[in-house]
């Protein structure tokens, strides 16, 4: 950013260099053995996600119905996925695209599993039955029927010996069928109600077998006996289960002889930890406040040893496997709308968000993990960052207000941590602004109770410049409980938006009743009221330099206005639709607004012209988020997308600069090879320079040339110099061998200007050379291969005959001449020779 004393230059190019966008959407999550990819489902696709930084690789474009379920190979080569429309697909991995596609059942494949060898898939339907499938050759090996309805879980067992597979179904039976001689080999009757996941134990190849579902129970089999060992009692809808490794591999060591772990998740929203052998809860992983998820289904990461919750609001919580379970990381796989945002963190690299959730979404703007902050009970309205970046606040349809200290470089669980909370409104807070000044700390929030109250945040004072201490602070009393100093009704409908002046000293506030009023900071009274707009005033924002102030509205207009008089200034028009927000750019002098017409637009204020549009967003943008720099916008709206926006304007200037440098030295190359006669390397060069003027000319020059040779010659006698001159096509040699050596984009090119000189008469000649030029060096596969091919041929074909109809005619017209030359000869042949001889006596003289 330039200094104060520097001009900085107007900004005319933005580029999207990033994109947040869903990438899980509910359904069936998988990973890579090598816990390398993460494969979630996007509606009708699945998406390819790297673990690391949680950025999609690839997609698998679906079928246009919704994905049921799928899974990975062992071996990480294939994915096979089943959606709604009964089709069975299989990716290849290395190159994303489809093998082969077939109809499985008669109803949708519900669950399935892939064997230890990579060779088989077990499908269980909707239509009751098991089909066992050869994955590399497409067929199916085995067909079982047994299961009265929904077949809603199946699980190859793990040991090499003998090839068994076990499934359950919605009516709570589990059966265990033997591939080799094809038949079940026991009906196991204990749970009541959907059985949601099976697993077998690892350290004794099988020996044991655990089964969970919806009847809030975990059964405990002996795998060999086909008996039921013991029951746990869980007391929640149980979603999924499994084992976790021994206590060597994980190093988790809870009560100092526990060997087998298992690990439950369901309605409760929470993991719980169970002691296999003696049935006890070893632990309860604690619920966040104010969190309403549950999880849907969970996965065990072996290698990493962490423990993946999926939850019913399309989030990817990853806990570590220690005593805790701590949250060390999530990915957010849906954000359904997106509300408002700001800049936060010291280096302004991560983005607070408010979606339609009650959580606070902090994005790291650069590998795109997530952190989620849990404390409002309702949905988050609006969001507010201090200049310093580490102070949040964001209000609620829940009527309070939550502060919060981010400090990304703290441990995962202490990141973003709730310090303050202010309780005072009586209906939905949507709008707030906390103060930016190096004053007292203040902050303005407006309701749907159309009141705006000021908030004293000097007790928070300490943590603006020491983050360190809020986890401390925190610990010992509890998020600070704010006091407000004043309280008054400010419009007569709800309010959108509120700003603070950069000098702290007045606050604006934009509302429905079409109205933008102008507040004292210190005593709450009203100093103006800017009246103009014909619709609600949805955003407002004070200039950093000038005593001016913006406004956007419903009217589809943005109005700049006067603090001295509070008189309109000027009016800019060019949405289609409400503008939505409004950020003031370049020391002032620029403006960016979003508008429901899902446009982005930048502002010259000197002239109220539109210099630059960004159309990338499919729905309206509710929000605009600047960082201080300037560098970055990002933009965020009811699509679901954020883009990040990076002013690319001196960039695009030395790439026109740059361009413009490399385009005279061409220009000069040009003219250089022209001078010494280098037609060769001229006409390749006006080729890539794309300069069809420039190579007519290079043509009209040499075949001028040519045409003036050969009249001295035919003066002079010379004849076998005018043939030599005539054998070429072009006038010259060279020309023709340049004309027949062409590259096929090159050709492509020539015909086109060929097009365009043949629709003119004055240039038809040359344009019908050319084209014999090339037609007699080219066959015909040749030109008709080209992509244009047909479309250049139909537009040169009428032109040319039109110009040799004209030349027959003038050849017609040329037999008048000859005729009356012959007729004066037999009229008057004397008077001719007379004629002759006088005209000769004259030159002599």
């Amino acid at each position: 950013m330039s200094g104060d004393g520097e001009k900085m230059a107007a900004k005319s190019c933005f580029d999207c260099v990033k994109s947040i966008e869903s990438v899980y959407t509910g359904g069936c999550v998988a990973t890579s053995k090598d816990e390398q990819r993460l494969y979630t489902t996007c509606n009708e696709d699945i998406f390819v996600l790297d673990m690391a930084s949680g950025e999609k690789v690839a997609e698998l474009k679906g079928d246009t119905e919704t994905v049921t379920t799928f899974a990975v190979k062992p071996d990480g080569t294939h994915l096979v996925a089943a959606s709604r429309s009964m089709q069975i697909s299989v990716w290849d991995l290395a190159t994303f695209k489809t093998v082969r596609s077939f109809k499985a059942h008669e109803a949708p494949v519900i669950a399935m599993d892939i064997d230890a060898s990579s060779t088989l898939v077990a499908t269980g339907s909707a239509d009751s039955t098991v089909k066992v499938w050869d994955i590399d050759r497409g067929y199916c090996t085995h067909n079982f029927k047994g299961h009265g309805g929904l077949v809603t879980s199946v699980k190859f067992h793990p040991s090499k010996e003998k090839l068994c597979l076990v499934t359950a179904g919605d009516d709570g039976t589990i059966r265990v069928w033997n591939l080799g001689t094809r038949k079940c080999e026991a009906v196991l009757e204990s749970h009541v109600s959907v059985v949601r996941s099976i697993d077998f134990t690892s350290d004794d190849d099988g020996a044991h077998m655990v089964t969970a579902g919806r009847d809030s129970v975990v059964n405990i089999w002996s795998w060999k006996r086909r008996l039921l060992i013991r029951t746990i009692p869980v007391y929640e809808t149980v979603e999924a289960a499994g084992l976790l490794a021994t206590n060597t591999q994980t190093g988790l060591d809870l009560d100092g002889n526990c060997a087998r772990i298992i690990y439950t998740g369901g309605e409760k929203g929470a993991i719980r930890l169970w002691d296999m052998d003696t049935g006890k809860e070893i632990f309860e992983q604690k619920k966040e406040l104010n969190a309403k998820h549950a999880f849907v289904d969970v996965q065990y990461l072996p290698q990493s040893q962490h423990l993946v919750g999926i939850t019913n609001d399309q989030n990817l919580l990853f806990y570590k496997v220690t005593k805790r379970l701590e949250r060390v990381r999530q990915i957010v796989g849906y954000n359904e709308e997106i509300i408002d945002m700001a800049y936060v963190g010291h280096d302004q690299a991560h983005l607070a968000v408010a979606t339609n959730t009650e959580q606070l979404r902090v994005y790291n703007t650069k590998d795109l993990n997530c952190e989620l902050a849990y404390g409002h009970s309702d949905i988050i309205l609006c969001v507010s960052a201090h200049s310093k970046g580490s102070i949040v606040a964001t209000g609620s349809k829940d009527n309070t207000v939550l502060i919060w200290l981010v400090n990304m470089s703290a441990p995962p669980n202490q990141r973003v941590l709730c310090v303050a909370t202010a309780v005072g409104h009586a209906k939905a807070v949507g709008a707030v602004c906390l103060a930016q000044g190096a004053g007292c700390p203040f902050m303005i929030t407006g309701s749907e109770d159309r009141t705006v109250k000021m908030w004293d945040l000097s007790p928070l004072s300490s943590l603006f410049d020491s983050p360190q201490r809020a986890a401390a602070l925190v610990s010992e009393s509890g998020p600070v409980k704010l006091r407000s100093t004043y309280t008054f009704q400010a419009h007569e409908k709800d309010i959108n938006s509120i700003c603070v002046a950069p000098n702290d000293a007045v606050f604006a506030t934009g509302s429905q009743d079409k109205t933008a009023k102008i507040w004292d900071v210190a005593s709450g009274k009203a100093l103006g009221t800017l009246q103009g707009h014909r619709r609600g005033v949805w955003n407002v924002a004070f200039s950093p330099v000038d005593r001016v102030i913006a406004t956007t509205s419903g009217d589809r207009t943005m109005k700049l206005w006067s603090l001295s008089d509070f008189g309109c200034l000027k009016t800019f028009e060019g949405h289609t639709n409400s503008v939505l927000c409004v950020e003031f750019l370049t020391k002032g002098t620029q403006l960016m607004t979003t508008g429901s017409d899902g446009l982005v637009k930048l502002w010259n204020i000197k002239d109220a012209e539109c210099v630059l549009t960004l159309d990338k967003h499919e729905s309206k943008i509710w929000t605009l988020a600047k960082q201080h720099t300037e560098v970055h916008v990002a933009t965020g709206g009811a699509d679901s997308v954020i883009h990040i926006w990076k002013d690319t304007t001196q960039e695009h200037i030395d790439r026109l600069h740059m361009e413009e440098a490399k385009l005279l030295e061409q220009q000069q190359a040009l003219d250089n090879f022209l001078s010494v006669k280098d037609y060769r390397n001229a006409i390749n060069l006006a080729l890539s320079l794309n300069q069809p003027h420039r190579l007519l000319t290079i043509f009209q020059e040499v075949m001028m040339a040519t045409e003036h040779r050969h009249l001295a010659s035919a003066n002079d006698g010379a004849d076998d110099s005018a043939q030599s001159a005539d054998a070429a096509i072009m006038g010259s040699a060279a020309v023709d061998q340049v004309i027949g050596s062409l590259a096929p984009d090159q050709l492509e090119r020539l015909l086109g200007y060929v097009r365009n000189w043949n629709t003119n008469g004055k240039f038809a000649r040359i344009a019908q050379a050319t084209l014999y030029c090339i037609l007699t060096q080219y066959t015909s596969d040749a030109i008709l291969s080209l992509p244009s091919a047909k479309d250049l041929i139909s537009a040169v074909q009428p032109y040319s005959e039109r110009h040799f109809t004209r030349l027959d005619n003038l050849l017609t017209d040329s037999f008048i001449i000859d005729y009356t030359l012959h007729a004066m000869d037999s009229v008057n042949p004397a008077g001719m020779e007379a004629l002759s001889l006088d005209n000769d006596d004259s030159e002599c003289e």
